[in-house]
This record gives C-alpha cells, structure tokens and sequence, in this order.
C-alpha cells in the first residue's frame, strides 16, 4: 500500500472537499488488518456526504466492530474529480480506515436505497478492479452482497449482486458472519457455490444465481423457480421484533454532510398506511424504542460526538407513543440543544410540537398534503380534510412561522384536472390565512415530485403517467402558483420514469444498466450528470423499452418480478387497498382501529399482543 498512499497524497490537493476520502474521523473504527480475519467493507454507493447521512450504515459498522474477529470500513462513490485521478494514478478504490483496496476485502456489502444509484455500484466495482458481473468473480474476488428498501426487487441487480440480504439487517448479518467464519476456517475456500448454497438457508437472503427465471412470449415474467434444495421459492423478509440498542457513538464527519447532526431512529414503521409510499408496507410493523433508551442515547450522543442538533428520526415521528412528553424531557434536560422532527403529520398538534422545540427559528414548517382535493387523498390514503390542513396552517401562522414548504404529488391514480387546480386553490388558501395572521405575505414554497409505482404497495399494478402528462399538469401548475408569488420546484419526468422502470424491473434490465454504465452513465440521481439519451441507448440495445416497466398497467394476477419476495404484508391485503383506493375509501389506522388484516399479524407476536389486549375488531 505505500506507493498508493503517496499517490492519494499527491492528488487529494486536486479535488473538491478532500475530506472525503481522507478518513480518520472522530469516532471511527480502525482494527488490525493482519489479526483480524473477517473484513467487511460497507458502502453506500453515492457522494460522502449523503452515505454519511444514511441511518442504516452506522448501526452495521457497530454491530460488526463489536465482533472480535471483524473488522468493517467504509466506501463512498468518489465524486468524478477524484474517480478521473484515481484511474490516472491506478489508484484501486480503497476504504476510509485502512486505506485497504476494496479487492482486499472478504465482503462488500452495498446499501441500496435509490434505484439511480445503480450504476455507481458497477462504477465502484470496476474501480476497485473488481469484476462487476457476479459470474465472472471467483473466490479470489470478495463477496459483493446488498440490502436496502431498494433489495425488496432485487432482480434488476441479480447479475452483479452475489446475494442480497431482504428486511431487517440487524440478526441476519451476524447470522452471515457465523456461516462465513465457519466455511473460511474449513478450508473450502476453493468452494464458492458451497458457501452460496449455505448462505441461501438463512431466512432473509436471497442468492439470484440459484434462481431460474422465464419469460413468456409477451416478456412478461412466466415463473421464478429455485434450481437447488438450498433455495426456498419465496424470500421470507427479516423482520426484528425488537429495535437493538441505537448508535450512540457515531463517526463525525470533517465536513458537513446532508444531515449534519445526530439522529436517534426513535422507531420504525408506520401506522398511516399511505398506498403509494413503500416504506409504509416494508417497515411493517411499528416498533417503538423506550423513551428511557432515547433519552440515555441523546445524552450520548452530545457527549460522544459534540452535537448541538438531535433529530429524533421515524417516518412519522408525531406518532411516537407521548412525543410530547419527549421532548419536553429532552428540551428541560438540554436548553440549548436543537431537536429535529423530520416527517410530522399535517395537524395542530405537529404545530404545537413544534413550537415547544428549544432554540428553534420560527422560518419554516414542511407539510405533505400530496394531493390538491380531499377524493384523491382519500384513494391514496392520506386522509387529511381540507378543513384540518387549513387549520394547521393557521395555527403555524398564528404562532409566528413565517412559511410553509407544502410537498404535492403529480400523477398519482385516479388524477383529474380539477385535483390540479385544487394544488392551486388550497395554496392560495394557506397564503390567504398568512396574511391574515401576520398582515404580510407568508413564503410559501411548492415541491412537487412524480408518482413512482413501486413494488409491494397497493400500487404496484398501476400505470406511471406519460411525460407529455405530467409536463402540461407541470405547466398548468407552473402558471398558477408562479403567478400568486410562490416558489416552486419539481423533477424531472425522465428521471421518474427511470426511476419507475428501475424499480419494477425484471432481471433482464442487468443488460441495460450495465450498458448505460458502459456509455458513461453515473451519479444518475444528480442532474448535472444525468444522461438521458445513455439510458434510451442502453434500453434499445437490449430490446427493451423503459414504458414497459413503467407505464403499463399490470394484470392483478401477472407474475411480478418480485412475487418470490415474502415481506410480511399479503397480496390479498394489497389488492384489497387497490379496490379501496379505486373506491376513495380510506383504511384506518390499524393500532387505534379496526385489524385489517395485512398479514402481518400471523407473523408478529407484536401484532397480536396489540390486537388481543385492545379486543380490537378485524376489518376484512
């Protein structure tokens, strides 16, 4: 490694933000590299300073340092700056800690949590001049594996990905561990498909290659079959009924990064059940962390790492059991610590939460309303009145906010006209009632993203809009807000339809994304990089079109690239809330209402201890 490091020396002066790649933050983990004989390198594959955001990463770097026997470090896409150098110089990419090139590994486990980031994992791959196809690695080679809300479809990443862990990673990587240590020690080193066949008898671990997939005549997917007795035909996902203890000593970073503070994931799962949101269906069932647990966390987490911002992180975190009492714990305890509330539900109570907050500047409260009329909140399952949102912005006003930031969804199921104009006349009503509570013009900014059919949502069937669609309800939208003074801001549709047709896509879209990373296609998710017509190429050379994927309705008995992957929640629940959705109807809340039977209460001991000691009803 020595005359790398006098490379990496001579060029880190040449690129942006250096610190990306210099490693040795406070906090971080650096373990013999010769007295340690298991080495795993994490990865996140984009930009530092978003991997370094992402919740899931500290927990497994933790959780694997704490064996004796394991060492973890940590990658990140390099920005093209340091990726054009480093090819120059014939620099290998290398982990943070060690500086260890990536082929020194025994595992490179990547996090997938968007589908444009797909071509950076072949990027970094062949970066660290490591075979990006999986049937071209050996056991020279490390074992490359994924997990992520992205892994719920593996299939359009089967050809580069050895396996991929489906759900939960907490029990199973350590399970992994157990396997590996095993077939390492054994000397079968040369028996690579041996420890594939062994990995595949894990509940929660899915190996492509010991899978036969077959299409019809049409492309659509005829079935899915297992080609060994290892190999179960469907891919239980792991699901820990228990939340481990948080990370309270994470590593800081040089740098500021897109969540510059410390976070404490005060549960996971939600209740609201919205139909076009993924994460609602795959982090089934809630799990509520002690609230003695988030406190003790918080006080370390100041006390191991500096921070004067805490985010107290769930995908709804209004809906923690005596949020309230929280905060107001936190906020006696620690005057001037910033609390951060990410994704607080659209009522007063969120206002009010928000307003107990110390050291808060009252400049901007962020709402997800999703639709423009109470229908199609209701076909979506977000089942805010009119009435309650205009409240809450009334009362956000009155208590001195100065603006809203109001995030709406476009080309959501069951769209109309008249649901557009009703964006524009409900954020004329929201700008009507700042004036009157503070006599002044409230900002008001409007963030609209394109509906993304994915998989495992009562949406999965549907049809992605056209982008001729989406542009005029775009410029519709455009000239009525821009006229009455708010700021907008949207994505592009190419990108959504990308993005549609990589997350419902079968295994033969291996071809095109390893085509499109041939043409030069990386950092997809960024739009000065993005390249569309590399894509469009990419899908042509391989006999394949993105609106097959993305814009045509499926058949609600048609064999989905996914149906082996069993995540908990039923296929019958599924249709039954796509019917609902078709109807308007929203479903309730199954923790304070009736059980509607998802599927999960089969499975989760939590689940029935809710539904036996409330003697709540089961709504079919």
């Amino acid at each position: 490694m020595g005359n790398e490091i006098t490379n990496l020396d001579k060029i880190l002066h040449q690129v942006t933000k250096p610190a990306r790649y210099t490693g040795g933050e406070w906090n971080s983990i650096i373990k013999d590299w010769d007295k340690t004989p298991i080495r795993i390198a994490l990865s996140y594959p984009d930009l530092y300073e978003i991997g370094m955001s992402n919740m899931a990463l500290p927990i497994l770097y933790e959780l694997l340092n704490r064996q004796p026997d394991v060492l973890a470090e940590r990658v990140f896409a390099p920005w093209p700056d340091m990726e054009k150098l480093m090819r120059a110089e014939g620099i290998p990419l290398f982990s943070l800690e060690s500086k260890h090139p990536l082929k020194d590994f025994d595992i490179i486990g990547f996090s997938l949590g968007y589908e444009m980031t797909y071509t950076n994992v072949l990027n970094m791959l062949d970066l660290a001049q490591i075979p990006v196809l999986a049937s071209e690695r050996d056991v020279s080679h490390p074992l490359v594996i994924a997990g992520g809300s992205c892994a719920l479809n593996p299939e359009p990443m089967a050809d580069f990905i050895d396996f991929f862990v489906i759900g939960d990673g907490e029990e199973v990587v350590l399970e992994l561990v157990d396997i590996f240590r095993t077939w390492k020690q054994s000397g079968k080193k040369a028996l690579k498909a041996e420890l594939l066949r062994q990995v595949a008898t894990i509940p929660g671990i899915y190996v492509p290659s010991l899978y036969r997939v077959e299409y019809q005549t049409d492309g659509l997917v005829k079935s899915i079959t297992p080609t060994v007795p290892e190999a179960s035909p469907t891919i239980q996902r792991r699901i820990v009924t228990k939340l481990p203890p948080p990370v309270a000593k994470p590593v800081v970073p040089y740098i500021e990064v897109i969540h510059d503070r410390g976070a404490v994931e005060i549960q996971r799962g939600c209740r609201h059940g919205c139909r076009f949101c993924q994460a609602g269906i795959i982090y089934r069932p809630v799990r509520e962390r002690p609230q003695s647990e988030i406190l003790q966390t918080v006080d370390e987490l100041i006390s191991n790492c500096g921070y004067s911002e805490v985010s107290l992180v769930s995908l709804s975190t209004g809906d923690y059991p005596h949020i309230d009492e929280l905060v107001a714990s936190l906020s006696h305890n620690y005057p001037n610590l910033a609390l951060s509330l990410p994704s607080l539900y659209i009522d007063s109570f969120s206002v009010e939460l928000m307003d107990s907050l110390p050291a808060h500047k009252k400049t901007g409260l962020t709402f997800a309303p999703e639709a423009g009329s109470e229908r199609l909140r209701r076909s979506i399952n977000k089942n805010i009145s009119e009435d309650e949102l205009l409240k809450t912005a009334a009362a956000a006003f009155e208590r001195g906010w100065t603006g809203l930031k109001l995030y709406f969804m476009l080309g959501l199921p069951g769209e109309t006209a008249d649901d557009i104009e009703g964006i524009i006349t409900l954020v004329d009503k929201v700008r009507s009632l700042g004036k009157k509570a503070k006599g002044r013009t409230p900002q008001i900014r409007v963030t609209l993203s394109t509906f993304v059919p994915k998989p495992h949502t009562p949406f999965q069937w549907v049809a992605q809009e056209s982008e001729e669609g989406l542009n005029a309800k775009h410029e519709l939208l455009k000239r009525g807000l821009l006229r009455k003074g708010s700021k907008i801001s949207w994505r592009d549709p190419k990108v959504s339809l990308l993005e549609a047709a990589l997350s419902r896509g079968d295994r033969r879209l291996g071809k095109v994304i390893y085509r499109a990373w041939q043409l030069g296609s990386t950092f997809d998710s960024w739009d000065e990089y993005f390249n569309y017509q590399n894509w469009l190429d990419a899908f042509a050379g391989a006999n394949l079109e993105p609106a097959f994927y993305a814009r045509r309705r499926r058949s609600l008995d048609e064999i989905l690239p996914w149906s082996h992957i069993d995540i908990g929640v039923t296929t019958a629940f599924l249709k039954r809330e796509y019917q609902r959705s078709l109807d308007a109807r929203a479903t309730g809340n199954c923790l304070t209402e009736a059980c509607n039977v998802c599927g999960l209460e089969r499975r989760q001991p939590a689940c029935q201890q809710k539904l036996n000691s409330k003697n709540l009803p089961i709504n079919r």
